[in-house]
């Protein structure tokens, strides 16, 4: 066989790979002092980057300034769990959710695939101690400490601008924090199974209409009754109720279930990443 032959076959697309269902995948046994590690080494790149990590925290504010309190005037007033806030009210913890699950979803999609398709970074990181395992829970955790940092930043500037109103509200960081773990998880997931850019860039797509119809700039009941079930179970409109209904002081038992769904779906996320590492990174 030719040298070129060789070199052809070598480029070829990567063969298409079994489906492993979440459910019958093995737990992940990292260990937090490696994925710490991982998470360590992200922060001294970013040292040098700071600019790119810091863009994020624009877009969302130049949302609050023209949805939430350009329109506001001729929005009117609305309710949430029967008390009247005025729209920018309404907007901001919705952003506030929407800020989370974009901080996270950057670095658990074009970060992750760059490092794993063109960079293999990874090759380099398990050539020492660290597992797959300690890598998919250090990525993750990365991906989750920027989510939190632009949530926090962004509660910040809510509460400068009067939009908090209740003592409620300090938990609404902790809720951001886990929008973003469920996002970083099924973020890492999806991109373990992306082939090329054109693939990624697809699926990043799904992100905008997520974002427009999750209940972050209307409320639920402007819906179609059929669109609405469907806003029900995405998994940012579980953040935005959560976070909306503390923003408030409207505690009911019924934000368990939406807490509990962004919470299965980031483990569930990061269970399955922790199998495709296995598959992709195997020697």
């Amino acid at each position: 066989m030719s040298i070129s032959g060789v070199a052809a076959k070598g480029t070829g697309p990567e063969p298409r790979r079994r489906f492993v269902a979440p459910w019958r995948l093995t737990p992940v046994l990292a260990s937090p002092e490696r994925a710490a590690r991982v998470i360590s080494r992200n922060l001294r790149v970013y040292r040098r980057g700071w600019v790119y990590l810091f863009s994020g925290f624009v877009e969302p504010f130049l949302y609050l300034l023209s949805m939430g309190v350009g329109l506001s005037h001729l929005v009117g007033g609305l309710s949430v769990d029967g008390k009247a806030v005025t729209y920018a009210q309404f907007v901001a913890p919705g952003l506030l959710a929407a800020q989370a699950m974009n901080g996270a979803i950057f670095d658990s999609t074009y970060n992750l695939y760059y490092k794993l398709k063109y960079a293999h970074t990874y090759e380099a990181v398990l050539a020492t101690p660290i597992s797959t395992a300690d890598l998919a829970l250090g990525e993750l955790g990365w991906a989750v400490l920027r989510g939190t940092i632009y949530g926090a930043a962004f509660l910040g500037v809510m509460a400068g601008l009067g939009m908090v109103d209740s003592y409620w509200a300090v938990a609404c960081l902790p809720v951001a924090t886990l929008v973003s773990f469920c996002f970083a998880g099924l973020g890492m997931a999806v991109t373990s199974y992306m082939r090329s850019w054109q693939d990624l860039d697809t699926a990043a797509l799904a992100l905008l209409p997520l974002f427009l119809f999750s209940g972050t700039f209307y409320p639920l009941s402007v819906y179609p009754s059929a669109l609405a079930w469907v806003v029900r179970v995405s998994p940012l409109y579980q953040g935005v109720d959560v976070i909306r209904s503390l923003d408030v002081g409207a505690v009911s038992p019924g934000l368990i279930f939406h807490i509990a769904e962004l919470a299965v779906l980031g483990a569930l996320g990061l269970l399955l990443t922790n199998r495709r590492l296995q598959r992709l990174l195997a020697p």
